[in-house]
This record gives C-alpha cells, structure tokens and sequence, in this order.
C-alpha cells in the first residue's frame, strides 16, 4: 500500500517541525514535504501529487486562502483534504475559509490530539484513513465529526480560568490607560499588555520587554505551568481600530518572577517564529514606538 503524503506549509520552520514531527511519530509509514509559503506550495503541487494539505494563513507571497483558492479552482485539488493551521481563529476567518472550500481548521497553538483529529477527519472524508492508521497506534480512534462550523472550529485548545488580569498600564503605544479589573497585587506594567495563548489555556500577560526576535513577558503563576518548547500565540491590541495581531511563537525560557519558591508570578522568554513580513515591520514599529523599559515591582 502507498504512503500517505502530506504537505506542510508554514513560514515559521519551528511550526513545520512541530508538525511534521506529530505526523511522523503517530504515523510511522507516513511521508511529509514542507514549504515555506503558500508560492513554493503551489509550485510542488503542481508537480506532484499529495493526499494532504495542511497550511498556515498568514505568509509572505501567497497567504494559505489564496492557495487554498488556487487549489480548488484545479480539476485535480478540488477534493484534496486541506486544512488551516492558524493563528486566525476568530469566526469570520473560520466562515471565509469554509467559503473557500477548506476541509478542517486547526486553531495555534494545538495539541498533538487537536492535529491527529483533524488530520483523520479530512482524510476520512475523502476514504484515504485505512491506508494512514496501517501501523499507527490505537488510542486516537474517536468518532469524526461532520462538516459543520462547530466541527471545524472544535480544534481549540481548552481555556482554563483565566489569570487575574494585569496592572493597567500606559497601553501598547502610549495610548491612555485601560480601564479594566486589576489584580491588587499585579506587577506594574513595561510596555504593555497582550494575552498569551497555550495549548494548556489563555493568559493575561504584561510585556516587560520587545525585541524583533522575542519579548519577555510576565504571567500569573496557574496549578498549569506553561512547558519551555510550548508552541503559543501572543495577541497584541494597537490602535483606536483595536486591530489585533497574531504573533507565533514558543516558550524559549520560564523562570520565577520572584526570588522565591512560590513565586505568584512567571517570567516567560517569548521567541517568535514568523517569517512574514507585515508581522517583522509589526513588531518593528512596536519598537521604535514604545517606551523606555520600566522595570516590574511584584506587589505594586
């Protein structure tokens, strides 16, 4: 029986290697090829046959919607299994992407279940998962879902209780205070505010410091303590239009806040992992814009 090829297409190498990486342990026979945006992918699907797509949203020369767009409007991609693995979760992302004809959508950051679902779902679809599970392990054969936004959508990572939320500060950009619940015992803020997305839940975060390869940030201590290596989402809210950006990333450093044991409050090393251009000048412009580092007073 011949393998079972997937293409995977993400800008940011560390997600590829996630995702093959999950791919290649779940499924030993499987065969899996990468590219670096949605142009290169276009080009080795043009010539060469896959079984999958599985496809970021956001890169540099061709976004995942426009090559989702090309494929099916090609009389051999019109039923190939493709699936966004993307930041974009909000639900008209989730509507448009359907429009174009996508087969499932995988919410960043995933867990290894969230992706092996989603991967069984879309070629389940299309009678390819016998020629897949020859050989995988058994404890993933749960029921496949239908073809509803509920099922598409239904990758997110669970969101535990969120963590008091932090110090109001003096925004991203300068901009006025937010008026919000503040913990009493929140670190004061350096240059803003974000969320910080998880495979294990959602956190407030305040951003100590920003780089063009990383920003430190500082979270409340949870019974979940965030992994080094974790793959994460940080949303970032800038302007009167409360436009949000979506930065990927991973978990580099995790150190106690505190000099103590029980610290109340984390301090993360953030590595960001995209290649995309508008999202380098993003953060450029965040830079340039911010503040002068201030330094955090646990208890302020």
């Amino acid at each position: 029986m011949s393998k079972i090829s997937v293409l995977v297409v993400d800008d940011a190498a560390f997600i590829r290697d996630l995702v093959k990486k999950c791919l290649r342990n779940y499924f030993p026979g499987i065969r899996t090829e990468d590219a670096v945006n949605g142009k290169k992918a276009q080009a080795m699907l043009a010539k060469e046959a896959f079984d999958l797509v599985l496809c970021d949203w956001e890169m540099p020369e061709m976004s995942g919607l426009e090559l989702l767009t090309w494929c099916r409007e090609q009389d051999n991609l019109k039923t190939m299994p493709f699936v966004m693995v993307t930041s974009r979760g909000d639900k008209e992302n989730v509507v448009q992407a359907i429009q174009a004809g996508v087969s499932g959508y995988v919410s960043k950051p995933f867990t290894n279940e969230q992706l092996l679902t989603k991967v069984k779902q879309a070629l389940n679809k299309v009678g390819k998962l016998d020629a897949l599970m020859s050989g995988a392990p058994t404890k993933m054969n749960s029921a496949f879902g239908n073809d509803s936004l509920s099922a598409l959508t239904g990758g997110k990572a669970a969101v535990v209780a969120p963590a008091p939320a932090a110090a109001p500060s003096r925004g991203l950009l300068n901009t006025p205070p937010v008026k919000a619940p503040v913990a009493a015992s929140a670190p004061a803020s350096g240059r803003g505010q974000g969320q910080l997305r998880l495979p294990s839940g959602t956190q407030q975060c305040v951003i100590k410091a920003l780089s063009i390869k990383e920003a430190l940030l500082v979270v409340k201590r949870t019974d979940t303590l965030p992994q080094v290596l974790d793959s994460a989402v940080l949303d970032l809210e800038q302007g009167e239009n409360a436009e949000i950006a979506r930065l990927n990333g991973y978990l580099h450093a995790i150190v106690a806040y505190e000099p103590k044991p029980d610290s109340d409050w984390l301090q993360l090393t953030f590595r960001f992992v995209d290649q995309d251009a508008q999202k380098l000048d993003y953060i450029s412009r965040l830079i340039a814009r911010g503040t002068a580092q201030k330094h955090f007073v646990p208890g302020a």
